[in-house]
């Protein structure tokens, strides 16, 4: 019993130092907390572009700052959260964003691999009944009265 308890907390320390550190410095944190928050949430949406598997609150790259402190700018000026990803979308292009916008042009992206799925679960499915004589439809045909006698023969002969 000991040792799992060692052993759960063990891996508890390994989780929590496996947790990313924000990359966010002292000089970039708003005073007022509840606009804090708004930037955190802002910026865990936005990728940077350097790193670009990295949110920018993640980030060290000085592009990520920028756009941290961008965003906080912009956030104080009073743009709604929205406004602030719009901008930075305007400027930069949707491929600052973590997850794309389900949009005409993306819709490849979120449908593609739904369809994918689809038509290969519907092609194992036609796969398996050609295979599996239970599942097909088609029944045998029955022996002709030849083939019987030929059968008979043969069994016969044996």
């Amino acid at each position: 019993m000991a040792t799992r308890v060692i052993g759960f907390l063990i891996a508890v320390l390994i989780v929590a130092w496996t947790v990313p550190a924000r990359a966010v410095q002292p000089d970039e944190i708003l005073s007022d907390p509840k606009l804090e928050e708004r930037a955190r949430d802002i910026s865990a949406e936005l990728r940077c572009l350097v790193c670009q598997n990295q949110s920018i609150d993640d980030s060290d790259a000085p592009l990520a700052r920028d756009l941290r402190v961008l965003v906080r700018e912009r956030l104080v000026e009073g743009d709604s959260d929205n406004q602030v990803i719009d901008f930075v979308v305007d400027r930069y292009g949707e491929f600052v964003l973590l997850n794309p916008r389900f949009a005409p042009h993306t819709y490849l992206l979120w449908l593609g691999p739904p369809l994918i799925l689809l038509i290969s679960i519907i092609a194992l499915i036609g796969v398996y009944r050609r295979r599996d004589p239970v599942l097909n439809k088609e029944q045998p045909k029955a022996l002709s009265a030849a083939e019987k006698r030929k059968l008979k023969k043969l069994l016969d002969q044996s």
